[in-house]
C-alpha cells in the first residue's frame, strides 16, 4: 500500500475512534463516523444494521438514504448479502450488486445510478465472540476493475471500533436499567414502609399463610374486580377490606361497610339503596343509601350469607346492571361502586342446599381470599399481642409489657374467636394488671376463668366430644368441709350403678329434643335427696361454677342452665 493511503487509512481510523470516544449515544457517534467516512472515501452511502434478540436486523443509522429507505433496512439470518455476513461472520464484496443474484435492492441503490455498475462491501460487526450487526457500504464502480481489499480492511477496523462501543453501550444500558429497576423496587418497598404500610397499619402477620394473603390483596387491590373475603369470624376480614381500599386508585374515595346480618331485610334495602319521602312509614324525607354514599369507592358488604332469598335476587340485579331503585321510587340510580364481600359461612355447601343462590354465588365470587385461622398461623401470634399491647398504652398512657412466659401462654391458646378474641384478652389483662409487666398468672384461663374457654367447650360438649371434655382442667376448691363423700359405684354417678334421672321428664325443662340427647343426671342414694338439693350440693362444691358443677353431675351446661331456672336457684357472684 502506497504511504499516502496508509496514511489516509491511519486517519480514518483515529478520527473514528476518536468520534465513537466522544459519547456513550452509539446513535449519535454512528452516524458521526459514518458520515467522516463518507466525505473521506470515495463511498456513496453507506449503513449499519443491528440484531435483536431473534437474529432480526433492524436499521440502526444510515447516510445516503432516504426516511422511506432507511425504514426498508430490516433481514432476516441468512437473508441477501447482508444476511450471510452476519449468519457466516466472513465479509463480502460484490463488484456488481445488478449481477449478484443474493442481492435484494430493498433500498432501491441499483437504480440510482442506471449504466454504471454499483459495488457492495458488507463487513460484520463483532464484539466479545459473537455478531452484533453489519456495516454496509456502496460506491460506484464504473470499469469494474477496482480492487476493494485495502477498504474492506478500513472497513473491518472500523467495525471493530463500532463493536467495542456497541457492546460498552450495552453494557452500560443494561446496567443503568438494573439500577433503575433497583431503584424502583426500592421506592415500591420504602412506598410499603412509609405509604402501604401506613395504610395496612391494622394488618400484622409474617406466617406464611398471612403473606399469601398479603400477595393476593396488593395484586388484586389496583383493579376493580369483586372481592370475597372468607374465614372464620374474627379473622380480620373488615381491617383486610379496608386495606383492598386503601390501596385502591379509589383510596381518597369513601368507604363504605354495612353488617347484613345486624338488619333485617326491608331495612337492608332501605339502609342500601335508601328511600323516598313517603316510601313507608317514619320516611320524612329523600334518604341516599349505602350505595350511593359508596359512589367512586368501595362498599364492604359483611355477612353475606346471611342475607334472605328474596334480598339475594334484588343484589344480584344492582350487581348485573349497576344500577338500583329506590324504595319507594320509580328513577333507576346508577352508580361507580366497588363491592368486597366478607362470609363466613360454607357459600358452596349453601348452593348445593338451595339456601344461597347461584348465579349470586358466580357473580361475587370472581376473587375469593382465603383469611386463615389464628390457631394456623400461631406465629403472627407475639406480633399481634405486641401491636394490641402498644395501641392500649398509647391510649391508656401506660408501659405495660409481657412477660416470655405470659407470650407462651398466648402462643399456645386455641383462640376459637381469633383476633378478635386475641385482642379483647389483652385488653382486658392489660387492663386488669397490677403491675407493669404482665405474666402468664394474669389470664383469666390460668385460674379456669376464661369465660370464652367455657363457651367453646360448651360448644364441643353439644357436638359429643368427651376428648375434648377430658383436656378441661377441673378444680375443685371447697371452701368449707365438705358433706359426706357418696359411694361411688362406677366411679361417676351417685351411687347407683345405673344413672337415674332426677325428676320425671329428666330435662330439666329443656326442649325435648335436648332431653332425648343429653345424658340424664346421675342421682344420689343418700344425701341429697332431691333434685333441688342436688343441684345446690353441686354448685356448692365446685365454688358456684356453673360449667363446673355441670360436669360434675354429667350433664351439659345447658341443661344446668335449664335446670338452675325451673328451679329458681340463684347463681352466687364473688
Amino acid at each position: 500500500m502506497q504511504p499516502h493511503l496508509m496514511r489516509r487509512e491511519l486517519d480514518a481510523v483515529y478520527e473514528v475512534s476518536k468520534t465513537l470516544a466522544t459519547s456513550l449515544d452509539v446513535h449519535k457517534t454512528f452516524r458521526e463516523a459514518l458520515n467522516y467516512l463518507l466525505h473521506a472515501f470515495d463511498w456513496r452511502r453507506t449503513f449499519v444494521v443491528v440484531a435483536d434478540g431473534e437474529n432480526q436486523l433492524h436499521g440502526m443509522c444510515a447516510i445516503g438514504l432516504t426516511q422511506a429507505e432507511q425504514q426498508r433496512l430490516h433481514f432476516e439470518s441468512g437473508e441477501g448479502i447482508v444476511g450471510r455476513v452476519f449468519a457466516s461472520g466472513v465479509p463480502a464484496s460484490v463488484p456488481d450488486v445488478r449481477a449478484e443474484p443474493l442481492f435484494l435492492n430493498r433500498t432501491g441503490g441499483a437504480d440510482q445510478s442506471p449504466g454504471i455498475p454499483v459495488a457492495m462491501l458488507a463487513t460484520p460487526i463483532r464484539a466479545d465472540h459473537r455478531t452484533l450487526g453489519v456495516l454496509v457500504i456502496d460506491c460506484l464502480n464504473p470499469e469494474e476493475r477496482r480492487v476493494f481489499a485495502d477498504d474492506l480492511r478500513l472497513l473491518r477496523m472500523v467495525a471493530t471500533l463500532m463493536g467495542q462501543a456497541l457492546l460498552l453501550h450495552r453494557s452500560v444500558t443494561a446496567a443503568h436499567e438494573t439500577l433503575q429497576d433497583e431503584t424502583r423496587r426500592m421506592h415500591k418497598a420504602l412506598g410499603m414502609g412509609s405509604g402501604q404500610r401506613s395504610k395496612m397499619e391494622q394488618v400484622v402477620g409474617v406466617s406464611g399463610p398471612m403473606l399469601k394473603v398479603f400477595e393476593q390483596i396488593e395484586q388484586v387491590a389496583p383493579s376493580r374486580t369483586t372481592v370475597l373475603l372468607r374465614g372464620e369470624s374474627g379473622t380480620g376480614k373488615e381491617v383486610m377490606a379496608r386495606a383492598i381500599h386503601s390501596l385502591s386508585p379509589r383510596a381518597k374515595e369513601p368507604f363504605v361497610g354495612v353488617n347484613c346480618a345486624a338488619l333485617t331485610e326491608s331495612l337492608l334495602e332501605s339502609e342500601l339503596f335508601g328511600h323516598e319521602k313517603g316510601a313507608f312509614t317514619g320516611a320524612q324525607g329523600q334518604r341516599k343509601g349505602r350505595f350511593e354514599m359508596a359512589h367512586g369507592g368501595t362498599l364492604f358488604l359483611d355477612e353475606i350469607g346471611d342475607i334472605s332469598a328474596s334480598f339475594q335476587a334484588k343484589l344480584l340485579r344492582v350487581l348485573q346492571e349497576r344500577s338500583f331503585e329506590r324504595v319507594g321510587g320509580g328513577a333507576p340510580v346508577k352508580v361507580d361502586v366497588r363491592l368486597i364481600l366478607a362470609t363466613n359461612r360454607n357459600l358452596e355447601r349453601m348452593v348445593q342446599a338451595g339456601e344461597f343462590r347461584a348465579d349470586l354465588y358466580y357473580r361475587i365470587n370472581v376473587v375469593s381470599i382465603q383469611l386463615p385461622p389464628l390457631r394456623e398461623r400461631r406465629e403472627d401470634i407475639p406480633a399481634m399481642a405486641q401491636h394490641f399491647l402498644e395501641r392500649f398504652n398509647r391510649e391508656n398512657a401506660k408501659a405495660t409489657r409481657f412477660s416470655p412466659e405470659a407470650m407462651r401462654v398466648l402462643t399456645s391458646c386455641y383462640w376459637p374467636g381469633n383476633v378478635r378474641e386475641l385482642e379483647n384478652c389483652v385488653e382486658r389483662t392489660a387492663t386488669m394488671a397490677h403491675n407493669d409487666v404482665i405474666t402468664d398468672l394474669a389470664f383469666p384461663c390460668r385460674d379456669n376463668r376464661c369465660l370464652t374457654q367455657v363457651l367453646h367447650h360448651i360448644e364441643r360438649e353439644d357436638a359429643v366430644r368427651p376428648s375434648r371434655l377430658a383436656e378441661i382442667p377441673i378444680t375443685e376448691i371447697p371452701t368449707a368441709p365438705p358433706p359426706r363423700q357418696p359411694a361411688f359405684a362406677d366411679g361417676h354417678g351417685f351411687g347407683d350403678s345405673r344413672p337415674a334421672d332426677l325428676s320425671e321428664d329428666s330435662s330439666f325443662g329443656a326442649p325435648a329434643s335436648a332431653a332425648s340427647s343429653a345424658p340424664p343426671l346421675a342421682r344420689a342414694d343418700d344425701k341429697p335427696e332431691g333434685e333441688r338439693e342436688r343441684l345446690v350440693w353441686a354448685m356448692e362444691r365446685c365454688g358456684w361454677v356453673q360449667a363446673k358443677a355441670a360436669r360434675l353431675l354429667k350433664i351439659t351446661p345447658r341443661q344446668m342452665g335449664y335446670a338452675l331456672q325451673k328451679h329458681g336457684i340463684e347463681v352466687r357472684k364473688f
